[in-house]
């Protein structure tokens, strides 16, 4: 604090400012802080204050009227007050005794929060997104959400302003000094220690009588429990041991029913029943069935991956659409058996944990697979029928069978082009002879050939002919790549590449032969279907043998081979 005197240097001016320094110090209050003040002075307007300072404050009678503590505002009276600061520039004090007073409150709501602790108070006005709800004892407003004010919709909550209500404090902005309220979280919280003390008389096992059905879902049942004490949820799975569809096959809405207790959560407040824990489980006597064995069966369910059949009254098994049938692929359950038909079926599988059983209705017909393979071994000659066909191959009705076989293009003739031959071929044409080249059981599966039903395989002629043999052959057709001949007495035709041509590259020019010319050829590999015919390689095999019998210096210029005395002067040379 600074003392304004012309002359601060004499003893006197030193005591008096260092008193009054540490006297200023004892009384220091922080700023921001409620302290205790004593009523001094009453006046129409204001109300003097002194809370120890150099100087008394001044306060706004208004104040008290807004809280309605005018009765309490009398001279010598100690009140709390906040210190909003201790010199302003006039060098007042300035504090407020309603900041105290909500300041006050609102750490008394906070504790309330922390606490969980219930409030009680009123709804006193409507405001954007929900209602002002005002605390009694504080006298602080909060906010309310629309949503928080009841656990129902309500249109109307005219009966509710005004009127003495509890909430819980679900949100607080010590920052701000905001607080959200909400009544259905109080609503909520009586709900579930009425339901706690519900549930606490029952326990897993009971029965429940007379259980009136209130409403049918996809998945499940609502049934009303002793007229309106709790509501429960009865599952889709545990309806019936028989597989339904929908609640509605076998519960109506508004009949009594009655109901096994199979779970209670405390924490959801939810109780689960059954009405199939009433009955006793077919599987408890599956020792009756055995896998491996036939039975007959009833068809409950057709969906599109399979047929849900009652062996007996409760215990369903799957049979997969892959079991159906032997014959037909991809069929669809629906239109193979309805609802209610008989079929025999063969058990495959018992899951006893999972209380699952698999059947097969396939595995109680013979597999004509297996039968056809044993009336017509490999080699076999059958009749057919094209079917079906697609950009390779023919599907061809085998017999009096109703088995398809797979008949490849390259398989319908042994000279003609594939690709030709199978457009000759449309679906409805009838074949007298196919010959039955493979059959796959397991995967379902045969082959069959039309070339070598009808005709001898002309491949055969070079079982007559090594590797290394010399082949007489004619020219049927010149090609830039090359060109086509055809070996005397053969039906094949083969294709010599312009690099086989000859030894020279200025002699691999396939316009030196035209149609119908002869050529020898050597037949250089024979593999399966396939043999390579060669002239160039014929030329180097008649040059190795002239080197090989003609080995001085001036025999090879007589021979009719263009490089043949280059090589035998080489030859020379290296020795």
């Amino acid at each position: 604090m600074e003392v304004y005197k012309k002359d601060l240097s004499t003893p006197q001016s030193k005591k008096f400012i260092e008193l009054l320094n540490s006297e200023t110090a004892k009384s220091k209050i922080e700023e921001g802080s409620i302290v205790k003040a004593e009523i001094t002075n009453i006046t129409e307007k204001f109300c003097w204050v002194y809370l120890g300072m150099k100087s008394e404050a001044m306060i706004d009678i208004a104040e008290f009227k807004n809280l309605n503590q005018l009765d309490n505002l009398k001279v010598g009276n100690k009140i709390d007050v906040l210190l909003e600061n201790s010199e302003s520039k006039n060098g007042e004090i300035i504090v407020s005794f309603e900041k105290a007073h909500k300041q006050k409150g609102f750490l008394e709501l906070k504790k309330a929060f922390e606490d969980n602790l219930a409030i009680t108070g009123e709804i006193i006005g409507k405001v954007k997104g929900g209602v002002i709800f005002k605390e009694k004892t504080t006298g602080i407003s909060t906010f309310m959400p629309g949503s928080q004010i009841s656990s129902r919709p309500l249109k109307d909550i005219s009966h509710l302003m005004n009127t003495e209500i509890k909430a819980k404090i679900i949100k607080i902005d010590s920052a701000r000094g905001n607080l959200c309220t909400s009544r259905k979280a109080m609503q909520a919280e009586v709900v579930a220690s009425d339901k706690k003390e519900i549930f606490s008389k029952y326990k897993i096992g009971d029965v429940l009588e007379n259980c009136v059905c209130k409403n049918i879902a996809s998945f499940g049942a609502f049934f009303e429990v002793n007229g309106g004490e709790f509501d429960c949820l009865t599952h889709l799975q545990e309806l019936s041991y028989s597989r339904i569809s929908s609640p509605d096959e076998i519960l109506e809405v508004g009949k009594k029913y009655k109901l096994k207790i199979i779970n209670i959560d405390l924490q959801k407040m939810q109780i689960g029943t059954s009405i199939k824990a009433l009955s006793p489980d077919p599987f408890d006597n599956i020792s009756e069935f055995e896998v491996g064995k036939d039975y007959d069966a009833v068809v409950k369910k057709a969906l599109d991956y399979g047929l849900f059949v009652e062996l007996r009254s409760g215990l369903s098994a799957l049979c997969h659409s892959s079991e159906l049938s032997y014959l037909k692929k991809n069929i669809n359950p629906k239109s193979f058996a309805k609802v209610n038909d008989i079929i025999k079926v063969r058990i495959t599988e018992i899951d006893t944990k999972l209380k699952r059983i698999a059947v097969s209705h396939r595995l109680t017909n013979e597999n004509p697979w297996q039968k056809f393979s044993k009336e017509f071994p490999l080699g076999s000659i059958i009749d057919g029928k094209v079917t079906n066909k697609n950009e390779y191959a023919l599907f061809v009705k085998l017999g009096k069978y109703e088995i398809e076989g797979f008949l490849h293009c390259n398989d319908l003739d042994y000279i003609k082009k594939p690709e030709e031959e199978l457009n000759v071929y449309k679906k409805g044409h009838s074949f007298e002879k196919l010959k039955i080249v493979e059959c796959d059981i397991e995967n379902q599966k045969i082959r069959v050939s039309l070339r070598e039903a009808i005709s001898e395989d002309p491949f055969k002629y070079y079982d007559n002919f090594k590797e290394g043999d010399v082949l007489t052959c004619k020219v049927t057709s010149i090609d830039t790549k090359g060109i086509y001949v055809k070996p005397e007495g053969c039906l094949l035709e083969n294709f010599i590449k312009k690099t086989q041509l000859a030894s020279s590259p200025s002699d691999q020019r396939p316009g030196r032969w035209t149609s119908g010319d002869r050529v020898d050829c050597l037949l250089e590999k024979k593999d399966k279907r396939k043999v390579l015919l060669s002239i160039r390689a014929l030329e180097e095999k008649l040059n190795a043998d002239a080197l090989k019998k003609y080995g001085d210096s001036g025999s090879g210029k007589s021979l009719p081979f263009a490089s043949l005395s280059d090589e035998i002067n080489k030859k020379n040379k290296d020795k």
